[in-house]
């Protein structure tokens, strides 16, 4: 049964029997905000109203146990170098129900200096989430198609950028913490340093 994380809980990510989930499965979804509908004759004359659809990119940011970034992976780098992070591709304007897009991890294959990996979400265009509804970070054991836990984040703002969560080596293992802390970019690069930032205060 899946976990609903709220700001700052953590999960682990070992599996029931003993050892780590070994093949994540990172599903970001939003929805586009619905605009006021348009009042008076001139008001809907000009149309308005509904849903815009609004371009948001997943990223995924790998670290090192100081906070800084080793590698990437987003729309524009689908894989990293070590092959262990795969993004599967951009969506543009947030329609549709499930996954807007999906980052999968194999962490037998990362870079063994890579201790964080930082999920972000950014706004591309520029548009600030005010125009975002139901942002949704997902996290899913590949091998089994179960889902783990996922955090849901209701806040709304003037920001264009998003931390979702941190998943960090442990003693115990790979753990998932919720993260929500707010950003300003349009591109993973712009959210390297919120990404080195929210690993110090995890």
């Amino acid at each position: 049964m899946t976990v609903t994380l709220n700001k700052g809980q953590s999960v682990s990510l070992a599996k029931k029997g003993g050892g780590g989930i070994t093949s994540l499965h990172f599903g970001l979804g939003w929805d586009p905000a619905q605009a006021p509908e348009p009042k008076g004759f001139f008001g809907k004359l000009m149309g308005g109203g509904g849903a815009k659809s609004i371009d948001l990119d997943a990223s995924c940011i790998a670290c090192d146990a100081s906070g800084q970034p080793v590698d990437i992976c987003w729309w524009k780098q689908l894989d990293t170098a070590d092959k262990a992070i795969h993004h599967t591709g951009d969506n543009v304007t947030g329609e549709g129900d499930g996954d807007d897009e999906v980052i999968q991890v194999n962490t037998t294959k990362l870079n063994s200096s890579v201790k964080h990996l930082v999920l972000t979400v950014n706004s591309f265009q520029g548009q600030s989430f005010n125009e975002v509804d139901n942002a949704v970070c997902r996290v899913v054991d590949m091998d089994s198609n179960t889902e783990i836990c996922r955090f849901v984040l209701t806040d709304q703002g003037a920001h264009t950028g998003v931390v979702m969560g941190i998943v960090s080596l442990k003693d115990s293992g790979w753990e998932f913490k919720a993260i929500g802390t707010v950003a300003n970019g349009q591109t993973a690069q712009d959210m390297m340093g919120a990404a080195s930032a929210a690993i110090a205060s995890a």
